[in-house]
């Protein structure tokens, strides 16, 4: 391979990483006006709007607000939350088994919360009708509770008379983990046929600052007749929506490491939207088919609810056993989706083994480059051959400076009479590219990971190496150069083992691979400490590999 081939090799692969390296793991909260919010579902044919209404009084804590009205009490072993009575909705749940910070008096995560608080976030399902005159259940309906509680073992009954002949049931219930069933029925004593349209919808505010230093996919998410679907919360302009039509699936609001979704009834047509007010309020609703109730009769639309951590194991669970259609997809798994979900699966099966997630990522380095040794084997011997040989270059660039042609033949001859192929130093590299960004991934998105400890200061994972370097506290200097101890080391061996390399005979190439290793480390001193604990040691082993293949040739 030509040196300007590999400079140009080395630059596009340092720009792809300084793309991807702009990232903030735990972005502030900025507060926002909670100012008066009103989003609608966008009319089809003749369906009148439904609308939710945000309340523009001073904010209050999730909890607060929760136990300021009415309630239905939610409990499992994974959550604990409340339905409010009026309008039967779901708007407070917090996560049992994750904290919001690494403080010993953290609170648990509060994934929904009500209208009253900074971000509100709830879902609510009900019924549409193509006419004004029939009296419908809205979020200020009063609801009857039949049932205290509800739990895996006790679900809940809500009922509501309209006044005119309908009457409206709820039966809600809850799985061990983060799935709700909500079946509706409506029985008709009026004294003709009715057709009404169900509807489910999550609306949620949407801190737009936080989103701008996103590092995952967060917005909407959904499997819509078979294929993923994924809008950025970035990329839906106000008083804009989109729509689609589908007959199955799923579709919500994806965070980093939660989510929620409405799971559609696989033989119901739906149309799907996502909408953007003003205020930066988002929805995602449904609207699903016409359905006639005869007089005497009664109709029933059943819809599911999913609103929880994104535990990879537990969406192949549910899309195994409930038969949702790809809901592992609503884990951001990235371009190598091949390679990253069995690196998940490595990866927690070696933490199951050994009982720290730090530790199995340096075994599953150790693995990884035992996979590739071969392959590296070949390319080191390479390099070595070639170093072994940069006296002769040298000459010959002497001797033919004054033509090129001549000098790329007489190169070309000796590659082919010490049997060196250029080349072959090259892919380890591009093998390295998948491998990773497909651990990138796994280490931004694996809830697993997250709050995970390592050793000594490293408490989390899944986030920056805390422990920096201060020389320059009393600067004021941008906080790219803010190093953690890890990506100092790994930008030591990175030029520990570039000096085993050879040297490129241009010197502005030789300047620029000279300064690989400092732009690297700036780098990755905002990357997940995971990685660079992995590329650190990985790095290590390429030395030791490099190191013994060159004293086999007797390279110094």
């Amino acid at each position: 391979m030509k040196e300007e081939t590999k400079s140009l090799y080395l630059a596009v692969i340092a720009s792809i990483l300084i793309i991807f390296g702009v990232n903030h793991f735990f972005p502030a909260q900025t507060p926002t006006q909670n100012q008066e919010q009103t989003v609608a579902i966008p009319e089809v044919e003749n369906i009148k709007e439904k609308e939710v209404v945000v309340s523009a009084v001073e904010p209050v804590e999730a909890s607060v607000a929760a136990n300021n009205q009415k309630n239905i009490t939610v409990e499992n072993k994974d959550i604990k939350g409340s339905i409010r009575v009026k309008g039967a909705r779901f708007d407070y749940l917090t996560l049992s088994k994750y904290k919001q910070t690494l403080e010993e008096n953290s609170k648990n995560v509060e994934l929904l919360q009500p209208s009253l608080t900074l971000a509100p976030y709830f879902a609510e399902f009900g019924w549409l009708s193509s006419g004004a005159d029939i009296v419908l259940p809205d979020s200020d309906t009063e609801w009857k509770v039949i049932g205290e509680k509800l739990t895996p073992q006790t679900p809940v009954t809500l009922e509501w008379d309209n006044g005119q002949g309908l009457k409206f049931v709820k039966n809600i219930s809850v799985d061990e983990n983060y799935l709700f069933n909500v079946s509706q029925t409506v029985e008709n004593n009026t004294q003709s046929p009715v057709v009404l349209y169900p509807y489910g919808l999550i609306s949620r505010k949407v801190d737009m600052e936080q989103q701008k230093r996103s590092v995952v996919h967060e917005g909407f998410s959904g499997v819509i007749e078979g294929s993923l679907k994924e809008v950025k919360f970035t990329d839906l302009d106000k008083q804009e929506n989109e729509t689609f039509e589908t007959k199955n699936g799923w579709f919500g609001f994806s965070d980093r490491y939660w989510f929620t979704a409405v799971v559609l009834d696989n033989n119901e047509n739906a149309t799907v939207k996502i909408s953007r007010n003003a205020n930066d309020v988002f929805q995602t609703d449904y609207r699903g088919k016409a359905v006639t109730i005869a007089t005497g009769g009664a109709a029933t639309s059943n819809v599911r609810f999913y609103a929880g951590a994104k535990e990879i194991k537990l969406l192949d669970k549910y899309t195994d056993k409930n038969k949702i259609e790809k809901f592992d997809l609503a884990v951001d798994f990235g371009w190598y989706y091949f390679l990253t979900k069995p690196f998940f699966y490595i990866l927690t099966f070696l933490y199951n083994f050994i009982g720290n997630m730090g530790w199995a990522i340096l075994l599953f380095a150790a693995l990884l480059r035992l996979v590739m040794f071969p392959i590296a084997n070949s390319s080191y011997e390479s390099m070595t051959k070639m170093k072994k040989i940069q006296p002769k270059i040298m000459a010959l660039k002497v001797l033919y400076k004054d033509d090129k042609m001549r000098l790329q033949q007489e190169t070309m001859e000796l590659y082919r009479k010490e049997k060196i192929n250029p080349a072959a130093g090259c892919l380890p590299m591009f093998i390295q590219i998948p491998v990773f960004f497909s651990l990138y991934k796994v280490l931004n998105i694996s809830i697993e990971i997250r709050h995970a400890p390592f050793i000594g200061w490293i408490k989390d994972l899944s986030a920056p190496d805390p422990l920096t370097v201060s020389i320059w506290s009393h600067i004021p200097l941008p906080s790219l150069l803010d190093i953690g101890v890890w990506p100092i080391l790994m930008g030591l061996t990175m030029w520990i083992q570039q000096k085993l390399n050879p040297t490129p005979a241009n010197k502005d190439q030789a300047r620029m691979f000279a300064l690989m290793p400092i732009i690297f480390t700036l780098m990755l001193g905002h990357f997940a400490s995971g990685l660079v604990i992995y590329w650190t040691l990985s790095n290590i082993l390429s030395i030791m590999q490099q190191k013994a293949i060159m004293k086999k040739h007797g390279v110094k």
